[in-house]
């Protein structure tokens, strides 16, 4: 049974993921410490919060610009080669933004210009990175190389923040310089991923672009994972309130701010430790999805009572932890009901469903915050999430009875 285990471990770690899982955790600490970077140097310069809004919002207007064209490209052109040409692009982007924050007086709008360019690649780099992930790892060593992608990600984004903090107070604006070498070093990984061609479709140019949309509305599990996550992370995301529960309700300082920010990624990487090295893989995924929702949703509900520091970081430990089991199964399921042909578009309509969820949970959250309260504001997306959650068991059965994922593909072709 061990020797079955360490052959799979070794199948798993072949150079192709190792090289993958090298250059996730690259364009995790180069995006992590971007965003630090030029949040404090935007700030330094305007003194105005609306300046870091329009951050975000150049990050996020490409994904949106470009969904139909990324998933195009993705699945007509060698993936390896789509994701060399974004990095390239990223670490050209941030190189331009060191330029520019080196002159005297610079023009924010060739800023954001230079940002919009950096979300651009990011809009193409990420369903890229998604949709390589089969073409690399067997179906049945699926869940664990999400787990362990998931991982290495949440990991990077743990150790960019703190990275950038100390860059800047040492070398300040040339800190992007490091930003650029750490995008470029994705490429290193990228060597070891092969070149994969991907079967063609031919007909019609509009049907071919909406073909991902198509494949997700008519496979419920695949349309069912992803609303999962729009509507359960964007109507339960509390991390935008992290500072005002700190200050105003627990009555701590940044010191303990900086702990209940950190504690989601804690139990996110720790669960994924545990399923990445599991010996087999998982089994009754439908049953322990429900059970990993539950715990999600339940976790917001303690949270937004709690009066107490320790309960409320237990309580995110568990938010971060539920979560990864969660979108390893959700994205797994995605990943095995998905066609070669069409990973690429229905990647793209997974970023569209993420960054919708991750921005509009943020928007609602701090809205709703002014009108009603944190407290009420977070307990009412809890209670709309279990909502929402039985509402989902009722019209997506396939997610909850589904056994292992390998399976999956199989039962896609009688759907």
């Amino acid at each position: 049974m061990l020797d079955e285990w360490n052959n799979r471990l070794n199948s798993l770690l072949s150079n192709a993921f190792v090289g993958y899982l090298t250059a996730r955790v690259a364009l995790g600490i180069a995006n992590t410490m971007l965003i630090v970077a030029i949040g404090w140097h935007l700030y330094e310069l305007t003194g105005d919060p609306w300046s870091l809004a329009l951050v975000g919002l150049m990050q996020i207007i490409p994904v949106y610009v470009f969904f139909f064209i990324s998933g195009y490209a993705i699945d007509r052109f060698p993936r390896v080669w789509v994701v060399r040409v974004c990095a390239i692009l990223e670490a050209s982007a941030v190189i331009g933004i060191a330029r520019f924050l080196t002159q005297e007086n610079p023009d924010l709008f060739v800023l954001y210009g230079l940002i919009f360019l950096h979300g651009t690649g990011r809009a193409f780099h990420g369903p890229a990175l998604h949709a390589i992930v089969p073409n690399i790892v067997s179906r049945k060593l699926l869940d664990r190389a999400i787990a362990m992608s998931s991982t290495s990600w949440n990991g990077a984004s743990i150790v960019g923040p703190v990275i950038a903090g100390y860059l800047i107070l040492m070398i300040d604006r040339q800190i992007y310089y490091v930003i650029a070498l750490a995008s470029a070093a994705t490429l290193i990984g990228y060597l070891f991923i092969p070149s994969i061609k991907i079967p063609q479709e031919k007909g019609d140019r509009i049907k071919t672009l909406l073909a991902g949309i198509k494949y997700v509305r008519d496979k419920p599990i695949i349309l069912g994972g992803l609303t999962i996550d729009l509507l359960m992370v964007g109507l339960g995301s509390v991390m935008v309130l992290l500072p005002v529960f700190a200050a105003d309700i627990l009555h701590v300082g940044p010191e303990e701010l900086g702990l209940m920010r950190g504690m989601p990624a804690v139990g996110s990487v720790l669960m994924g430790v545990f399923l990445s090295t599991r010996r087999h893989e998982i089994s009754s995924a439908g049953i322990k999805l429900w059970v990993s929702l539950i715990v999600f949703a339940s976790s917001i509900l303690v949270f937004s009572v709690s009066k107490i520091f320790v309960l409320s970081l237990l309580a995110l430990f568990f938010y971060g932890a539920s979560d990864m089991v969660s979108v390893n199964i959700r994205m797994g399921m995605v990943q095995a009901a998905t066609p070669e042909n069409l990973r690429g578009r229905v990647a793209a309509v997974n970023m569209l469903f993420i960054q919708t969820s991750n921005e509009g949970g943020d928007v609602r959250g701090g809205a709703l915050a002014g009108l009603i309260g944190p407290t009420f504001t977070v307990l009412a997306g809890g209670i709309i999430s279990l909502g929402f959650l039985f509402w989902s068991r009722k019209h997506f059965p396939e997610l909850y009875t589904l056994d292992k994922i390998s399976d999956l593909s199989q039962k896609m072709q009688k759907i």
